[in-house]
């Protein structure tokens, strides 16, 4: 196919197909996270359990991501992810019928998320490391991971609009009934993919051995280690936000579902700008001096968002929270998949989700239980400044950053 260069990756078949059924099934993703975080709010009406059920959805990422990077690397990437996508779309189906019959309780919302967190824990790894196969190599590897970006937080602009949108209409149920088609049709195109095998560990190595083997290669290579390090202290930080959002749309912006929708919108379309930017760069050189501004970015917004008193103000500031943390965290990725050796590549992308999505329970755990004590203001802008000094800290790394990672980009023909 005959593409522009920022849509090089799309010329693979099999990139295609992931790219339609992955975007609609992230899209069902957030109509369901709307679903649940509305519900659970309009339930109980605590700051708390909105930040526990944040914590339950991202917990598994932080405690099973590294042995399910383990196990991605020494199974079939393509039958993990059916296998994932099904069982989603069966705890998307309780969902939809416990709501439906009226029989619905915070716990079980809680508990949903860890059963939906537990299987993205696995589903995530797989999805990271699948991108070489399906686009045939390094060469277009890097604008496949960015418009996979693109594609993700695409779903999560048009999911929560979406979402507020259908659950004032409709009612709750539907964003968890929506979503199981959504995975289905993610199991369809899986099915339709033709790819070739992934290297497998040596084999005889044990379990601990090959988590030893992605953990030295990811913290024991300054640049790396520094750019996992920052990605964690954002999402720590930055990431909590998700969380509290019910609370800002109804209590400071006096709105329903559709406001709330309207402000994760915000936060999704920044991070669609940011990955579109992504996608239409040449390559990776430069990305490791960009991840300390976009961090930057996304702390200094938070803070602007904490103490927004009308909704037209806190829009934009959404906007460029969810443009630097998207940024900080796509281009981490970019770089590490980039560089890192085949046959170590899902467990590094375990270790990035870790530091990624499951630092977020811990920001989101300890995000509620502050707001409960000083208020969701005060917390978010306390989380802002948090990022702010991590970004600061990495960059007085970064010259130490550049001659570590220099003759190694030199080997692979990039320049810095």
């Amino acid at each position: 196919m005959n593409l522009p260069a920022g849509l090089r990756a799309l010329r693979h078949r099999n990139f295609r197909l992931f790219f339609v059924g992955q975007g609609s099934s992230q899209i069902g993703f957030w109509l369901q996270m709307i679903a649940t975080s509305w519900l659970l709010y309009r339930l109980s009406e605590s700051t708390f359990l909105l930040g526990l059920a944040a914590f339950a959805l991202q917990i598994p990422f932080l405690v099973m991501a590294p042995l399910a990077g383990v196990l991605t690397d020494r199974v079939d990437r393509r039958r993990m992810l059916m296998v994932t996508n099904s069982i989603a779309a069966l705890q998307a189906v309780s969902m939809f019928l416990l709501v439906h019959f009226g029989h619905v309780q915070p716990w079980h919302l809680i508990a949903a998320n860890l059963v939906l967190g537990t299987v993205s824990a696995c589903d995530a790894p797989a999805r990271q490391s699948i991108l070489i196969q399906l686009v045939g190599g390094r060469p277009d590897l890097p604008n496949a991971i960015a418009l996979n970006s693109v594609m993700m937080n695409g779903a999560r602009f048009i999911g929560p609009l979406a979402g507020g949108a259908l659950i004032a209409a409709f009612g709750e149920r539907w964003g968890f009934g929506l979503n199981v088609f959504t995975y289905l049709g993610m199991v369809f195109v899986l099915s339709r993919m033709d790819l070739a095998p992934a290297p497998r560990p040596a084999p005889g190595s044990g379990l601990l051995a090959q988590l030893g083997a992605g953990a030295r290669y990811a913290y024991g290579f300054l640049p790396s280690r520094c750019a996992l390090l920052l990605l964690t202290a954002t999402s720590l930080s930055v990431n909590s936000y998700v969380a509290l959002m019910p609370w800002f749309a109804r209590e400071t912006f006096h709105g329903d579902s559709s406001v709330l929708g309207l402000m994760l919108g915000a936060a999704g379309l920044g991070a669609v700008s940011g990955m579109i930017y992504l996608a239409s760069r040449p390559g990776i050189r430069g990305l490791f001096r960009l991840i300390g501004w976009t961090a930057a970015l996304a702390g200094a917004a938070l803070v602007v968002f904490a103490f927004s008193p009308r909704l037209w103000l806190a829009l934009p500031a959404l906007y460029f929270v969810g443009m630097g943390l998207m940024l900080t965290a796509a281009s981490t990725n970019t770089v590490l998949q980039s560089i890192v050796p085949d046959e170590l590549r899902g467990r590094v992308a375990s270790l990035y989700v870790m530091s990624f999505l499951g630092m977020s329970p811990l920001g989101a755990l300890a995000a509620g239980w502050a707001a409960e004590h000083i208020g969701p203001p005060a917390t978010l802008a306390i989380c802002g400044g948090f990022a702010l000094a991590a970004a600061a800290v990495y960059a007085s790394r970064l010259p130490a950053i550049r001659r570590e990672i220099r003759p190694l980009y030199e080997r692979l023909g990039v320049r810095d």
